[in-house]
């Protein structure tokens, strides 16, 4: 391996090591759905706060219906209605019965809910004033739910770091949390370089190209949870690039430019990095996307790019997205890796580690997990990466792989921490 290289776990680490959490905000529940809590979420009072039926039936004593045997029903008198928003107030005796609504109040004294299919209708039609009979005992707490089955009033019903979910939000709101603590999206500001570069919208000349790269790096940091800023196109002059990245700084917690940082006549990012900052590193063992630098201008973290579109994701995807996941709070940083059987061969011509585009299945006969190499891993094709579903890995000192061999790979259609 080139002596200038260092592997993507050190890189990754050196990163991570210069990044911090951003500051806890307050948002309503149902935004914070996929964020970590900042602290925990504590009921203030006990759910459910009261005992609850959870069947459309009858609210009984069980002791009335103790000496229900086969063919001989017992007959209770109904006194009340109880339906959800709808209490019943009055007192009930011996040989009565409530009628009562799943979620309604169990009225007191009463200790078990027969269920409305299990009861026949003597007299009336069924509601206060009628007469229903039992064929089979209930016992105590039949089809209640008790008061505080879920939690306590003052106990922790979501913890600091529990990645929130749609019922999570639910239940904050339950706890009387309608808005919950989290860390503040961070300012990832985008840069695109290069003078060939024109807007999407624009047809490009001949030796332009459209700027696919920001498109591409702004949805990334949206899907990592940033807030992304786009700082435009710059062409390839270092005054130019220098006062952009010096806005960026300003404004955002992190910075991503794409081009301009290789070793080119006119790649200058390097040596603005160099000059204005502190570079942490400059090269990794990594195919997609080796000239990749890392430092801090201005205090801020910089993370400078490959030109190429899938370089620039596969970077991005590799060390910029586990550091905003950290910002933000996450504890699970990164991508689920499974082995699968490598279908078809794929060569290796150089030293460093490679990351591939490719497809994993599950194979309908054997049931096993297969890798398809994708035809072309050219650095600057993007549609092979939109119709992966993962990046093959092959490490250092490995040529590759024949149909057969086992190799790790990294699922990117996956969120951090999935169970496989």
């Amino acid at each position: 391996m080139d002596e200038h290289m260092i592997p993507l776990e050190e890189a990754r680490r050196i990163v991570l090591a210069h990044v911090a959490p951003t500051e806890v905000v307050e948002v309503d529940a149902w935004r914070a759905v996929g964020l970590p809590l900042a602290e925990d979420v504590v009921t203030d009072i006990d759910l459910s706060p009261f005992a609850n039926s959870a069947m459309d039936g009858y609210a009984v004593h069980a002791q009335d219906l103790a000496g229900v045997e086969e063919g001989a029903p017992v007959t209770l008198s109904v006194v009340g209605h109880e339906a959800a928003g709808h209490v019943f107030s009055g007192e009930v005796a011996a040989g009565e019965a409530v009628r009562i609504m799943t979620g309604a109040p169990v009225p007191p004294g009463l200790d078990a809910v027969v269920k409305y299919e299990d009861v026949t209708v003597v007299e009336g039609d069924g509601a206060e004033g009628s007469r229903v009979a039992f064929a089979t005992p209930a016992p105590v707490g039949a089809n209640i739910r008790e008061a505080g089955l879920e939690a306590r009033a003052g106990e922790a019903v979501l913890s600091a770091g529990e990645v929130l979910t749609a019922a999570g939000a639910g239940l904050a709101a339950s706890a009387g949390c309608a808005r919950v603590r989290v860390r503040r999206a961070p300012v990832v500001g985008v840069l695109s370089i290069g003078t060939e570069l024109v807007d999407p919208a624009t047809v490009p000349s001949r030796g332009q190209i459209r700027d696919a790269n920001s498109a591409a790096i702004l949805a990334a940091a949206l899907d990592a949870g940033a807030e992304p800023r786009f700082f435009g196109a710059v062409p390839d002059d270092e005054a130019e690039i220098a006062r952009a990245i010096h806005a960026m700084v300003e404004a955002c917690d992190f910075v991503v430019t794409s081009g301009g940082a290789s070793a080119g006549d006119y790649d200058y990012v390097e040596a603005i990095a160099r000059r204005e900052g502190t570079v942490l590193f400059d090269r990794i063992s990594l195919r997609p996307g080796k000239a990749i630098t890392f430092g801090l201008i201005g205090g801020t973290p910089f993370l400078g790019l490959s030109g190429n579109p899938a370089a620039a994701c596969v970077g991005f995807e590799m060390l910029a997205r586990p550091a905003i996941r950290a910002m933000r709070g996450h504890g699970a940083l990164a991508r689920p890796v499974q082995d699968a059987v490598v279908t078809s061969r794929v060569k290796k011509g150089q030293q460093r580690r490679f990351y591939d585009r490719a497809v994993v299945a599950r194979d309908a006969v054997t049931g096993a997990l297969t890798v398809d190499h994708s035809f072309s891993q050219n650095s600057a094709l993007l549609g092979t990466l939109q119709h992966a579903n993962c990046l093959l890995m092959v490490p250092e000192g490995l040529k590759g792989y024949e149909p057969g061999d086992r190799a790790a790979v990294v699922r990117i259609d996956l969120p951090e921490g999935a169970v496989l």
